[in-house]
């Protein structure tokens, strides 16, 4: 079964699948693993951290750490602590890759998450999305009695409401991620732009004080060879004279 649904996944995310569906089916084994085991075994927390997509599932830290927003500081590091020895490579040699990448999920999402800008902005992260299913299940609503049909709609229930926040939450965090990575790429093009400039100006500086100290250099010889060149221009013996004009007589 795991092997059916890996290659599933491995055809989602060949065909780009990164949408709404690839968030539905990795809810849906999330929740279906929580269910089964309310403490996550090792094997079944590295599966989660290190699946198909797990880059951007990973950016919730919420997520990666099970736990809700609300969540103190305390119990967070109570969390972490459970969570890091259950996928610390060194406990998992058989899946030392695997175990690596979801050990370094655990890690950055304890780091943001005890961090307190770290937190908060997260947490506005998730107050957001809730926003946004509101005013999607409002919009719905409204559609819905525009249509002269019931207004029910399936995120009444709450299970299903909350699915669609963690949808949301999940985009959010990728939509960031996305914004970050590309003011990254543009910082690093404008370093590099003036990293550019900045030896261009150094090398003509260079050439510059080169010139100018070649130039102090030769002016000696330049001297030189100017009052040579004035002393030949003199009369001398020796020195050839044309004839002067005779004058005609008639």
């Amino acid at each position: 079964m795991a092997t059916e649904t890996q290659n599933t996944d491995d055809k989602k995310e060949e065909a780009g699948g990164s949408g709404e569906e690839a968030f539905d089916s990795f809810y849906q084994e999330v929740k279906a693993i929580e269910h089964r085991d309310s403490v996550l075994t090792s094997k079944q927390q590295i599966d989660k951290l290190s699946r198909p997509g797990s880059t951007y599932f990973n950016l919730n830290p919420f997520d990666v750490l099970n736990i809700d927003p609300d969540t103190s500081l305390a119990d967070i590091k109570k969390k972490y602590r459970q969570m890091s020895i259950l996928v610390h490579p060194d406990k998992n040699q058989d899946d030392l890759d695997r175990a690596q990448k979801a050990f370094d999920a655990v890690n950055k999402a304890y780091k943001t998450l005890a961090n307190e800008e770290g937190m908060k902005r997260c947490q506005e992260i998730i107050e957001e999305a809730k926003s946004r299913v509101e005013e999607m299940i409002k919009a719905k609503r409204k559609q819905l009695k525009k249509e002269g049909k019931s207004t029910d709609v399936p995120e009444d229930d709450p299970e299903k409401k909350k699915h669609a926040v963690y949808v949301q939450t999940c985009k959010l965090f990728a939509d960031l991620e996305r914004m970050r990575q590309e003011r990254e790429m543009k910082d690093m093009h404008e370093r590099k732009r003036k990293a550019e400039k900045d030896a261009e100006e150094e090398e003509t500086k260079k050439r510059e004080t080169e010139w100018k100290k070649n130039f102090e250099e030769s002016r000696s010889d330049r001297v030189d060879s100017w009052r040579s060149w004035k002393s030949g221009g003199k009369k001398s013996k020796g020195t050839f004279r044309p004839p002067k004009p005779k004058v005609e007589k008639r």
